[in-house]
């Protein structure tokens, strides 16, 4: 249960039309010309945008050992997770969903959808 730096890289480049380029001077990940997320050398940790700040600060009430804000983050709906407790696959549906957000109609439009578990009955 843990993501390195090119397992980051791996995940993000496997997205259609996602390309690694600087954000404000940090290597990071765009699709498009869009932030899609990026590494931080800092804390180790992975910057991650959500839909809303009410779904951002449910994350951090839900699991405050995974995910984080700093001061910088606290006006955005963006959440740093721990490179060491998150895992790829939370780490990959999360991404699925802001790729889903900033990609291209023709790119979003063939892409399979994540398969989810569902329990039996």
């Amino acid at each position: 249960m843990s993501v390195t730096k090119a397992q980051l890289k791996k995940v993000a480049l496997s997205f259609p039309g996602t390309v690694e380029a600087p954000s404000y001077g940090k290597p990071a990940y765009l699709v498009g010309k869009k932030f899609f997320t990026r590494w931080r050398d800092e804390e180790a940790s992975i910057v991650l945008i959500v839909d809303s700040i009410d779904e951002r600060d449910m994350l951090l009430e839900a699991d405050p050992k995974t995910f984080f804000i700093t001061d910088h983050y606290k006006n955005y709906p963006s959440v740093l997770a721990y490179a060491s407790k998150i895992d790829a696959k939370t780490l990959r549906g999360m991404l699925d969903r802001r790729w889903r957000k900033l990609a291209p109609k023709k790119l979003t439009a063939g892409a399979a959808a994540p398969s989810v578990k569902r329990p039996r009955r």
